[in-house]
């Protein structure tokens, strides 16, 4: 497919390379680039394996721009990757995408998106602009969630939430990865080392920076926030353990004597006066119920209980 850059994406059949002033925009299978590369003109030789692609990434040529695209699937974080790839010179961008992926996107730019000045920067910015587009409210939901699972926590209604504040640990850190590969990727752009750029319009990619930037700092403090979720959830059960441990202290000191009292009087000696007096029993049933009490109302003053 390919694109001319005007007022919006318009379709083209082929690609006029000697027009200076008709930036293009071709989205190409790894064969169709194998096939077509050199009717680009961009002096590389890229192979393009989308497989082993797992970054994203962008690098200085002599006469091009090349990189890639790493981009999480928003819905399943943990699931694989949508891999591909581009390479862009003054005249233009391609890629190289097998998944669709590009297509997507340049129909959401060409039903959403009017440029009263267009240019390569302006689209190169709304296409990674569409990236992370809904990025924001999906920060906000994972925020909402941890908020949940903590009120939750502190009320004692919920069981073990530690599998599932580990899996949005987990996605935050792989967004946060996939932010720190946008900054540096649109930092690169935004240096116009080759001077594809006009100087005015690299602000685009300082806004995307900016942006980018946001989006990594929230991801970082909603992962700090998970950690201390788990550790809350840590501090709860040992504060139930503790209780529980209390508990049996508090029962043991109490019986304590009076297993005392049992296995004293069971030595059964043949001189234990205590045994011949017909008050002996109720005398030790009193003692022992006065031990208990006591003992009740020693714990309750000490707050033990």
């Amino acid at each position: 497919m390919y694109y001319y850059i005007k007022n919006t994406l318009e379709k083209a059949k082929i690609i006029d390379f000697k027009g200076k002033n008709r930036k293009f925009v071709a989205v190409l299978t790894s064969m169709e680039w194998l096939e077509n590369r050199e009717k680009f003109d961009m002096g590389i030789e890229m192979d393009i394996d989308l497989s082993a692609v797992h970054s994203t990434k962008a690098e200085v040529n002599y006469d091009s721009l090349t990189g890639t695209f790493s981009v999480p699937n928003r819905d399943d974080i943990s699931s694989p990757t949508t891999n591909f790839a581009f390479a862009l010179d003054e005249k233009g961008i391609v890629f190289i995408d097998d998944s669709g992926f590009v297509n997507k996107i340049i129909s959401n730019i060409i039903s959403t998106k009017k440029w009263a000045m267009p240019s390569l920067e302006r689209f190169i910015f709304d296409f990674l602009e569409q990236i992370v587009s809904h990025d924001q409210q999906l920060l906000e939901c994972v925020d909402k969630e941890l908020d949940t699972i903590e009120s939750d926590i502190l009320d004692g209604e919920i069981q073990d939430p530690s599998q599932r504040v580990s899996r949005i640990r987990s996605d935050l850190r792989d967004l946060r990865v996939h932010y720190e590969q946008l900054l540096d990727l649109s930092q690169e752009l935004e240096e116009n080392e080759n001077n594809f750029f006009s100087k005015e319009n690299t602000r685009y990619f300082h806004l995307f920076t900016q942006r980018i930037s946001r989006l990594h700092d929230i991801t970082a403090s909603l992962r700090e926030y998970s950690i201390q979720i788990r550790d809350l959830y840590q501090s709860k059960l040992d504060i139930k353990q503790n209780r529980i441990m209390t508990l049996l202290t508090v029962i043991t000191s109490i019986f304590m004597p009076l297993t005392l009292i049992a296995g004293w009087y069971g030595m059964n000696f043949k001189y234990m006066p205590e045994l011949e007096y017909k008050a002996a029993y109720p005398v030790i049933i009193a003692v022992s119920i006065i031990i208990v009490i006591v003992s009740l109302i020693f714990f309750k003053k000490k707050k033990w209980l």
